[in-house]
């Protein structure tokens, strides 16, 4: 199988050509071992597929997976001494979606007419949040562009693999309780009605258990697509009110308030702030800015405004931790204590890094948990859904030929 490559040597030179393996993973390998940095591969029979699907994209935009990507491949490319304009005309030259390949184009445009890298990257915030862009600015300035692109490369691999374990962990269940609803409406709905005339006709005294399934299949039945109407009108004010300054506080809270979940949410939160705030410290970054930018990017309410909070504080003259004691519920001792000790130390980067390593750990381990208690949990559920009903229909019949 051939595959076509574009990649730059050990001397930052581009070099192209066709290489022959038995698969993908081989080409790459016989292409490293060459001493080459690999910028583009691609096999020949494939190029038309992705031609055809990438001229069938509908909507823009760039998903975290796409980021944690093109940090890599900017961090490699800068780590190969290769000059700005040129790594960006690399990346536009290869990307295959639309969107990201406009962006990146548009960057080196920027960078060619004389305009900075992070003013470059401010004016697409869809793809460079806050963050990003404060972190290639710092890059900029302390002339370690290089190491800015190789922490960010880092810092979003383990945001995206933390994220989405801690959201991967959710489809299973949710998947299990569709499931559960939608058996259990096609039970009452299809098969109940059928069921009911007949135990009726028999003229026998119904078990409890069985006039109440009866009933609950008559409700639905009849003022079925009323409850149907009034959800979908609730779920819309809901999402209006979750727009407001309020609404969206009162989710956040309802959100770290959730059995187990929201003791998970917390987590992930805790450790989006210490690894935010460690990799901007370490690269030069004030302590004011990188909480106001990590209160930006940790995208919920609650923790937004403790760490406002602690950013006019701390503008005040007032420790961090001190900042953080106010708030019990929300921010571990443990957390406050290893911030006081950061500070009295002059160590806070490192401990920082510890404590994102810490709850990430914890995320992980309260993800596992999670997946482990549910999935047998909505197992059981379905077993008894299902066993219920079994029973209401089977449980009159058994009465009715014992009778005869």
């Amino acid at each position: 199988m051939e595959f076509k490559y574009e990649a730059l040597d050990q001397n930052g030179k581009t070099q192209s050509g066709v290489i022959t393996a038995t698969t993908q993973d081989s080409a790459i390998n016989s292409l490293q071992k060459k001493g080459f940095t690999i910028t583009s591969l691609s096999g020949s029979e494939a190029k038309g597929l992705k031609e055809l699907l990438n001229s069938i994209t509908f909507f823009g935009g760039v998903s975290s997976r796409d980021l944690v990507i093109l940090s890599r491949q900017i961090s490699t490319l800068f780590e190969a001494q290769v000059s700005a304009l040129r790594v960006f005309r690399l990346l536009s030259e290869q990307e295959e979606k639309p969107f990201l390949r406009n962006v990146l184009v548009e960057v080196s445009d920027d960078l060619q007419g004389g305009v900075s890298l992070s003013k470059a990257f401010a004016k697409h915030q869809s793809v460079f949040s806050d963050f990003y862009v404060n972190m290639v600015r710092s890059g900029e300035e302390s002339g370690k562009l290089d190491q800015t692109f190789t922490y960010l490369a880092d810092y979003t691999d383990r945001t995206y693999e933390l994220s989405s374990k801690a959201r991967n962990a959710l489809i299973y269940p949710a998947f299990i309780l569709v499931t559960f609803i939608t058996v259990m409406l096609l039970m009452m709905t299809l098969v109940m009605p059928q069921i009911s005339t007949i135990l009726v006709d028999s003229g026998q005294t119904l078990p409890v258990f069985t006039q109440i399934v009866l009933g609950i299949s008559s409700f639905i039945i009849d003022y079925g697509i009323f409850m149907l109407i009034a959800l979908i009108v609730g779920g819309y004010f809901i999402y209006r009110y979750a727009q407001t300054k309020r609404g969206s506080m009162s989710m956040s809270r309802i959100k770290l308030a959730l059995p187990y979940i929201g003791t998970l949410y917390q987590k992930l939160y805790l450790s989006r702030i210490s690894d935010n705030m460690h990799v901007m410290l370490s690269s030069g970054i004030s302590a004011v800015r990188s909480l106001e930018i990590t209160a930006s990017v940790v995208e919920n309410d609650v923790y937004n405004a403790i760490l406002n909070d602690a950013l006019e504080n701390v503008k005040a003259g007032t420790p961090i931790s001190q900042t953080l004691n106010n708030y019990p519920h929300d921010i571990p001792s443990i957390m406050v204590q290893m911030f006081q000790i950061g500070e009295e130390t002059g160590e806070l980067q490192s401990i920082l890094e510890r404590m994102a390593k810490f709850y990430s750990r914890e995320v992980n381990s309260a993800v596992d948990t999670l997946v482990s208690l549910i999935e047998p949990a909505f197992i059981v559920l379905l077993a008894l859904g299902v066993g219920v009903l079994l029973a209401s229909v089977l449980l009159p019949i058994y009465n009715s030929v014992s009778s005869m």
